[in-house]
């Protein structure tokens, strides 16, 4: 049994300060007033953080091998991430299979100080070429009865939508989101099957009008990709994709929390629209997560940079983010300025009840003992999964 005493507990609608939580094998059993002087004084305790959108961390990426999911679990614990959703870049149906076979493994058999895997999100295939970003264009493909003579030039040779598609049915249980544009043809259909199968649909890397996000929202997507990045502008006259997912509270939004992908002015706004009950905040990791500026590794055999801003392919393509969850968190209160509350919900709760995992991302009695301690410059001091201790930093 494992008592921590005087730390500040965000719980689900408040932040209960000084607290007393109690562990008995990997559940929470108690939780009430502590005392100030506590051992803990000074800390907060906040449910695991769950990043729903990470493609690497530490020079690890998930396409980059088959142990890539797994030594990315190993690493997510110093971050405070208790539980993590690969994230693929567009690719072959032979680096889809092998990912997803990766993801198995480590849901299967996973180590006890590594994060938890969950089913994979997939940055599909099925993108709008014009706002892939630095999504290879070779590797997109229009949805399964679309006419061949509508695809792009240069979009993928080789393979098949229906090869794609004929990954996810194997590896059902591995692949729980994929990212797809609905405006392009036979999009809807697609959608409709998807959510059908048990699969999330997301709204991303498009150029949908309101009409066409509308008409995805409809079909059954419920989520939309890094909001604001790879989309059109939202604008009064031409709301587009922005303003439909906004507008409709079915839909979760992914906002990426450094910074640069969205000004924080901007986040602020998108926030207090959505409210943080429909936002995850996410990091779109990528290899070059948590490694020193000007590191360099690559995706999909392009060369990437570590910037202070975020990861740039050569010709200066943004590519994704430096974040880990710990930096999100504290990007949120400090940057942004929500409330350690709203923080812990958008980095933790919010992407629990979107997953259906209903066992975890709150501090409550009966559920798993997934937690991140804080100390006061939201560093993290320790992690614990199932209430073992995984990874602790006695540096502060």
């Amino acid at each position: 049994m494992l008592i921590f005493d005087g730390a500040s507990l965000v719980l689900p609608d408040r932040v209960l300060s000084p607290g007393r939580l109690v562990i008995d094998g990997d559940h929470i059993v108690e939780i009430g007033p502590g005392t100030e002087d506590g051992p803990m004084a000074g800390l907060w305790i906040l449910p695991g953080f769950i990043d729903v959108h990470v493609h690497g961390v530490l020079g690890h990426d998930v396409q980059g091998s088959p142990g890539g999911v797994a030594a990315i679990a190993a690493q997510m614990p110093r971050f405070g991430c208790t539980s993590f959703t690969p994230t693929t870049f567009a690719c072959p149906p032979a680096t889809l299979a092998m990912v997803a076979k990766s993801v198995e493994a480590a849901m299967e058999a996973r180590p006890a100080d590594a994060a938890r895997v969950l089913p994979a999100h997939l940055e599909s295939n099925f993108m709008a070429p014009d706002y892939r970003g630095a999504q290879p264009l070779t590797a997109l493909c229009l949805p399964p009865g679309a006419p061949a003579d509508l695809a792009a030039p240069g979009t993928a040779t080789g393979f098949t939508a229906q090869d794609i598609v004929g990954v996810i049915t194997a590896h059902r249980d591995a692949i729980g989101t994929l990212t797809l544009a609905p405006e392009l043809p036979e999009a809807l259909a697609l959608i409709r099957d998807l959510v059908s199968r048990g699969h999330a649909v997301s709204l991303g890397h498009s150029g949908a009008t309101l009409e066409e996000a509308r008409a995805g929202i409809e079909a059954g997507a419920r989520r939309a990709t890094h909001l604001f990045n790879r989309m059109p502008p939202l604008t009064h006259r031409a709301p587009g994709l922005i303003g439909a997912v906004l507008d409709d509270d079915r839909v979760t939004v992914e906002l990426v929390c450094d910074g640069y992908h969205v000004h924080p002015v901007v986040m602020r706004a998108a926030i207090r629209a959505k409210r943080p009950e429909r936002v995850m905040a996410i990091t779109d990791g990528l290899a070059g997560a948590g490694l020193a500026e000007g590191a360099r590794f690559e995706v999909d055999g392009r060369a990437v940079t570590v910037r202070a801003q975020a990861c740039f392919l050569d010709d200066g393509t943004l590519a994704g983010s430096r974040l880990t969850m710990d930096r999100v968190f504290a990007n949120l209160v400090e940057m942004v300025g929500v409330t350690p509350l709203d923080a812990a919900m958008m980095t933790a709760n919010v992407q629990a009840r979107t997953l259906g995992l209903s066992d975890r991302g709150r501090i409550a009695e009966g559920l798993l003992a997934d937690l991140v301690v804080l100390d006061a410059n939201w560093c993290v001091r320790q992690t614990l999964i199932g209430g073992a201790v995984v990874y602790a930093n006695d540096a502060g």
